[in-house]
């Protein structure tokens, strides 16, 4: 037979292995949590720097654009230009000028 001291020992050591349990899962808990949160603030960190990539290829995009459409508009004036020139050429008699 057990003394009631015995039983409330095995009582205590129990209830303390359950504390020390709860304790573990919950420093777990929150370490899972920090790790997490870091993960998170890496990412938006990411996200930040990528809209700023974008937003940077977006205005180089825009200027190639602008300079393309110009060019284009030179080229087609160029293009009228040699026409001219050659109808102009065409219409003028062998010999003239």
């Amino acid at each position: 037979m057990t003394s009631p001291l015995d039983d409330a020992m095995k009582r205590l050591d129990a209830a303390l292995g359950l504390l020390e349990a709860s304790a573990s899962r919950r420093l777990d808990a929150e370490r899972r949590r920090g790790s997490l949160e870091t993960e998170l603030q890496l990412m938006e960190d990411d996200r930040s720097r990528l809209a700023e990539e974008l937003d940077g290829a977006l205005t180089r995009l825009h200027r190639f654009e602008a300079a393309t459409d110009d060019v284009s508009r030179r080229v087609q004036l160029a293009i009228l230009a040699v026409q001219t020139v050659l109808t102009e050429a065409g219409q003028r008699e062998p010999g003239e000028g």
